[in-house]
């Protein structure tokens, strides 16, 4: 039984006909968007607290924009230069790793910095773990990435990055 012919939960990111290039461009556009309003909301929160110490919540936004914005459109110039897509066991490992593991951390950033600002500096373990299986998802999608990369270079390209004899094992 092909529970899919049943049950249809639309997604953006699970639509059948969906190109990679679109699915990365929109993930993009959504980090930027959670990237921007952290950045408010860090500013507007610790504002309407009195509060002026340093905070988790300040990091939301570059870690939303530099990690999920900017990676994410390296991820797709490299996409559309290498077809990364095509294996897809390594992609989907990228994509799903990745996006999971930075939404994720940035959740755990937010309970974090949003604990430190209402005075409640002491962190629960269970935040910690949580933002550790974040950290997790970021490196196992980084690695699919570059399986993705590496398996997606022409093969010329591939022998000069291994061998003794390519360009970056000159004698």
């Amino acid at each position: 039984i092909n529970l899919s012919d049943h049950v249809h939960i639309w997604t953006p990111w699970c639509h059948d006909t969906m190109t990679p290039l679109k699915k990365l461009a929109i993930c993009a556009t959504t980090w930027l968007v959670i990237g921007l309003l952290g950045g408010v909301f860090s500013r507007e929160f610790t504002k309407a607290h009195d509060f002026t110490a340093w905070t988790q919540l300040k990091v939301v936004h570059t870690h939303s924009l530099a990690l999920g914005f900017m990676l994410t459109l390296i991820v797709l110039l490299l996409e559309r230069a290498f077809t990364l897509s095509h294996h897809r066991g390594a992609f989907a490992t990228y994509f799903w790793g990745f996006n999971l593991g930075l939404l994720l951390t940035i959740a755990m950033l937010v309970v974090h910095g949003m604990m430190q600002v209402t005075g409640h500096p002491d962190v629960s373990p269970v935040i910690s773990g949580i933002a550790g299986l974040g950290h997790i998802g970021l490196s196992v999608g980084l690695v699919g990435l570059m399986v993705a990369l590496f398996t997606s270079l022409p093969r010329q390209n591939r022998d000069q990055l291994t061998t003794t004899h390519g360009p970056l094992n000159k004698r």
